[in-house]
This record gives C-alpha cells, sequence and structure tokens, in this order.
C-alpha cells in the first residue's frame, strides 16, 4: 500500500492555484519533493497532514484518509518544519520530551524517548543548554529529534539543510539516510539541492505550478546516458582534437571531456588516442543523467545526447527551490 496516495488533489486560493488536479501514489522509503518557490510543496504538505481541507480531491497518509483521519495520521508522521519554531529559554531535552508528551507518552517513556532521540541526532552532550545558544546546526537536530520521538511511521522533513555549511549537510543527509534503513521510517524530504535528493533518495516526486511533472525513482532519473566522460592528467586539448579527427562528437567540461558514444568501437579509440599521446587515463565512464536535466532549458537538453527531454513546463534556468 502507497504511503501517500492523492487522487484530483487540488488546493485554490482566491488569486492562485496552489495544486491543481495533483494524482500521485509513492511506496515507502525515502522520498524527495521537488518544486519551485510557490509550487504547492507547502501546501501540500498542511494537506497532508490535515491541517488544511483541499478544494477538491483526495489523499490519503499511511491508509488513512486525510478529511477524516487527520489526528490519527499526526499521531503516526512526525514534521519538521522549515522556519524557525523553536523556543530559545528551554533546553532540547525539556522541548523534546514536552513534544513527546504532547504525541501522547507518558512522562516516564517520553524522557527515555526524548534522551534516545537526542542521541541518534547527535545531540546527547548539548541536550540540557538552553536551544537560543545553539547553532544553526543543533537547531535543526533539535528539529529533527522532535519530529521523531514519537516512533512514527513517516516523516516530513521541510529543507532539513537549509542554512548549514557542507559539512552539516553531508552530516544531516547521513542523518536521514539513516531514519530510512536502520530506523526503517518512512521519509518525505523537501530540498532546493537536488544532489542531495539524488544521494539520499529512492524516489523523487517532482511538481510545478501545483501539477505533477515526474514521479519516478532515482535510478530512472539518473540512468546512463550515450556519452562517455574522459579524464586524463594533461593534454585534453589534444586528446579532443585527435578523437574529433577520428569522427567522434567531443565537447570539454572542465577538466573533463565528454564523447558521445558512437558504438563499441568509441572505447577503442579513446584507449588508442591516450596510449598514442602518451597520456595517463584518469577517468573513463559512462556519464549519467542528473535530476537537474528535468528543470534545463530545451536548447540545453538538444546538446545533451541521450538526455531525456525536458517535460512541459519544466524551469528555463537554474534556481530549483
Amino acid at each position: 500500500m502507497p504511503i501517500i496516495a492523492t487522487q484530483g488533489l487540488t488546493m485554490r486560493f482566491p488569486r492562485v492555484t496552489a495544486l491543481d488536479d495533483l494524482t500521485v501514489a509513492v511506496e515507502p522509503g525515502i522520498i524527495g519533493l521537488v518544486g519551485a518557490n510557490g509550487a504547492g510543496k507547502s501546501t501540500l504538505i498542511r494537506i497532508l497532514l490535515g491541517l488544511q481541507r483541499p478544494t477538491s480531491g483526495r489523499a490519503s497518509v499511511l491508509g488513512l484518509d486525510i478529511a477524516r483521519d487527520g489526528a490519527r495520521i499526526r499521531e503516526r508522521v512526525g514534521f519538521m518544519p522549515e522556519y524557525e519554531c523553536l523556543p530559545p529559554d528551554v533546553s532540547a531535552t525539556e522541548f523534546v520530551v514536552h513534544m513527546a508528551r504532547m504525541c501522547g507518552l507518558p512522562p516516564t517513556a517520553a524522557r527515555e524517548r526524548a534522551a534516545d532521540t537526542l542521541r541518534h541526532v547527535g545531540l546527547y552532550e548539548e541536550r540540557y543548554r538552553p536551544i537560543g545558544g545553539y547553532s544553526t546546526g543543533m537547531r535543526q537536530r533539535v528539529k529533527l529529534a522532535q519530529a521523531l520521538v514519537h516512533d512514527p511511521q513517516l516523516v516530513f522533513l521541510d529543507e532539513p539543510t537549509n542554512g548549514l555549511d557542507p559539512a552539516g549537510r553531508d552530516e544531516m543527509l547521513g542523518l536521514i539516510r539513516r531514519i530510512g534503513t536502520e530506523f526503517g521510517i518512512s521519509v518525505l524530504v523537501t530540498s532546493h539541492l537536488l544532489g542531495e535528493l539524488e544521494r539520499i533518495c529512492d524516489h523523487v516526486v517532482i511538481i510545478d505550478g501545483g501539477r505533477l511533472l515526474r514521479s519516478q525513482a532515482v535510478e530512472a532519473y539518473t540512468a546512463a546516458s550515450g556519452s562517455l566522460t574522459v579524464e586524463v592528467d594533461e593534454g585534453r586539448d589534444r586528446l579532443a582534437a585527435l578523437l574529433a579527427e577520428a569522427g567522434l562528437a567531443v565537447r570539454a567540461e572542465g577538466r573533463q571531456l565528454v564523447v558521445d558514444i558512437a558504438d563499441e568501437s568509441t572505447y577503442d579509440l579513446i584507449r588508442d588516442g591516450v596510449a598514442d599521446l602518451g597520456l595517463r587515463l584518469v577517468r573513463l565512464e559512462q556519464r549519467r543523467h542528473r535530476i537537474e536535466e528535468v528543470f534545463a532549458p530545451a536548447s540545453h537538453q538538444a546538446a545533451a545526447p541521450g538526455a531525456p527531454p525536458a517535460p512541459p513546463g519544466a524551469y528555463p534556468q537554474g534556481g530549483v527551490r
């Protein structure tokens, strides 16, 4: 049974349509939700939590109907909001225990669960300090802990890496992956950094203007392309000229060459060219598509042989959020 399913879900406000006939179903796992600002991601989360009634359509979470079972859904789902929402004058322990009690845990169980959860997110040593003195990364971990403290079946994480430096993002992504693989909790995570979703997600849902653009397993987005990445220690331009003379389509990308695969002989031509020029081959591998290609302009798609076509309504330039 899908953990989330919508059928014709529509949400109209006086001046904008946030969701427009959205029909999608996703299985358990780590699911990425991608869309530009105003695409309807936050509205969708509120509706799935039973906090907002849609204009029309149906949806279910963990098999529970959002129209009838909002309270039961919230008992089984954790939510980590994007916005700042933590009280500065209490400790992480006090706050997470309070949230556990709000979810119905008795006092002793709430304290035990809070301690365990704060340990899992890496805040055990700092758990008695007031939250107001925490760094951005620590506050994000507190928000994650309160979403997990009642042992939910599913968690919604809204931009969990916002404001974090690269090391902090890596640590947060590792925690999210552990939630899905070690704890067995399904995750719906929103992010505007598509590389993050490629790293941690099993499935990605892309919406634009409230409409579904694509819903696929990550492997489908990142399937092998019809080109090779070639990197040599030096002599890149000489190798490019030699391969072009042999009839291969070659273009430079940074320190690397991208060579379109004509047939099986392409590999042999690259190998022989490297050997003939006396170069050292650093890397030779088949390129894989990236999720970001869904948002690339049509001209870019045309320049990338084997790339999947941009769907209708794809974003004309970068800045996906």
